[in-house]
């Protein structure tokens, strides 16, 4: 029989790293430990941000549409994640999608510059 002395990794753990990964530039890496954090706890909106901002860091535009997307269904208050599938829907083509996304970050956070610059950008 098998005994392992080293614990499992928590969702947490994984968290914590795959964060850690991005805030030092290594996306690729993060998206790993953050897709091992979501099979372990798939109803975290933090973990589906974290691996939606990993995903579109490292140019799958699309994976990270589909995370914010659920990020944003988790919490719909999160005026972040509205404005990163806004982002990643304006990266996909998704220009009409992208602009409602846009509009609602800016509605949930006023004065954001980054929000309102991409409403300008979008509604040109």
């Amino acid at each position: 029989m098998y005994n392992s002395t080293v614990p499992a990794e928590t969702a947490y753990d994984l968290f914590r790293r795959g964060t850690a990964l991005l805030g030092e530039g290594h996306p690729h890496q993060a998206a790993i430990a953050l897709s091992r954090a979501k099979l372990i706890e798939p109803e975290k909106a933090s973990i589906r941000e974290a691996l939606g901002r990993a995903l579109y860091q490292s140019g799958r535009h699309r994976g990270a549409r589909r995370e914010f997307a659920k990020t944003v269904q988790l919490d719909p208050s999160s005026d972040y994640a509205h404005f990163a599938l806004a982002l990643s829907c304006e990266r996909t083509g998704e220009r009409v999608r992208a602009l409602a996304h846009a509009k609602l970050a800016a509605a949930l956070h006023p004065g954001v510059e980054e929000y309102e610059r991409m409403l300008r950008r979008l509604d040109a």
